[in-house]
């Protein structure tokens, strides 16, 4: 028989036990996207194309749309794509800004996307996207930005939208139907200023 088994070994009590140590503060980063970030922002997106109706696509994107649609919003357009890093480079979430209409006159408008991954939710890294986003939408000239969300399991995304000034100006109707069921959308409009310049 081992001595251990016999004669317990003795432990603190509470009070004397040294304190666990604490768990690092959740952090991240804004950053501009890049062509590296593609394949992680594909994946969030496919996971709500799968399993949600946040997005009214029904088939999963292809890398090489996602590739074509950064290159457009980011090179031809010089619209805003962001991402949220982890501290270990993992992508959390992502925002961008596409045409909200293709015809020119709308040139000035456009509609706001955010995904983030699912394990990234409720740590205030939706709100640090949208609010970037809008930052360097006014830079870029952008005059209005329109969020069109879905009228079911999306309450977070209205009221975040809501907390950063947006406003309701419509509702439609069954204008989407997906796994099964009909389904509206809510649409929301914010007007941006472009940020002045610090004085020398």
């Amino acid at each position: 028989m081992l001595e251990e088994e016999y004669n317990p070994r003795r432990q603190l009590p509470p009070q004397l036990r040294p304190a666990p140590p604490e768990e690092p503060a959740f952090s991240f980063e804004v950053r501009p996207a890049t062509t590296r970030d593609i394949p992680d922002m594909l994946e969030i997106y496919n996971h709500y194309v799968a399993n949600s109706t946040v997005t009214f696509d029904e088939d999963a994107l292809t890398l090489r749309e996602m590739r074509q649609k950064f290159r457009h919003v980011v090179d031809e357009l010089h619209f805003p794509w962001l991402v949220a890093v982890s501290p270990t480079g993992m992508i959390l979430g992502y925002t961008f800004v596409t045409p909200w209409k293709q015809k020119a006159a709308y040139r000035f408008t456009v509609e706001d996307s955010i995904y983030l991954s699912p394990a990234a939710t409720g740590k205030g890294i939706g709100k640090a996207l949208l609010g970037r986003m809008l930052d360097d939408a006014a830079e870029a000239g952008v005059k209005e930005v329109i969020s069109v969300i879905a009228d079911r399991g999306a309450d977070a995304s209205i009221q975040m939208h809501k907390s950063f000034g947006f406003t309701e100006v419509g509702r439609m109707g069954k204008v989407g139907f997906k796994f099964g069921r009909w389904l509206g959308t809510v649409l929301l409009q914010k007007s941006l200023k472009k940020p002045k310049k610090p004085k020398p």
